[in-house]
């Protein structure tokens, strides 16, 4: 079953690559429980089916690492970004986009939490596996206020300004 605005945040985990070692965090690949994570947090999130992909790595990224400042100033703690790709990827992808430090980029390396939102995707055809569909969400306290999924191969509801003007 797919997860509906109202609906709790299911449990599970993802990883983040981390670039500077701090307390509590190494270097490298991190993984983190979502519950912590969301904890007394307004977050946007949007998931992308892989990264390094064209529409994910030309307009979707892009959009929320350039509507930053204005998503922090209607009270949005965090930027997500999410796929079904390993933690070094989704590193190296922050990098290569300019987004560290602005959006998160957390892997579900096998899927395990997209496919506990029921919403991940075959991709198959394209030599990708199990991979997420594109959707933009709006959680506060791991609550979903707002849930966008994306047409299969659209790109038009997941996106920064979408979701942006959702918060009012």
């Amino acid at each position: 079953m797919t997860i509906k605005v109202g609906d709790r945040l299911p449990e599970g985990s993802l990883a983040e690559f981390i670039e500077t070692e701090t307390a509590g965090c190494a270097l490298g690949p991190n993984t983190f429980n979502v519950a912590d994570l969301v904890k007394g947090k307004k977050i946007a999130v949007f998931a992308v089916p892989g990264a390094f992909t064209p529409t994910c790595s030309a307009k979707h990224l892009p959009g929320y690492i350039k509507l930053a400042d204005e998503f922090k100033a209607k009270g949005v703690d965090e930027i997500w970004a999410l796929s079904v790709n390993d933690a070094f990827v989704m590193g190296a992808w922050g990098r290569d986009q300019k987004a560290t430090g602005i959006v998160r980029l957390l892997a579900d390396g096998s899927a395990t939490f997209t496919k506990a939102l029921g919403l991940d995707a075959d991709f198959s055809k394209f030599g990708m596996g199990t991979r997420s569909q594109r959707y933009s969400m709006l959680l506060e306290d791991g609550v979903v206020k707002q849930l966008n999924i994306e047409a299969p191969g659209k790109f038009e509801v997941s996106n920064a300004e979408t979701l942006l003007a959702q918060l009012g």
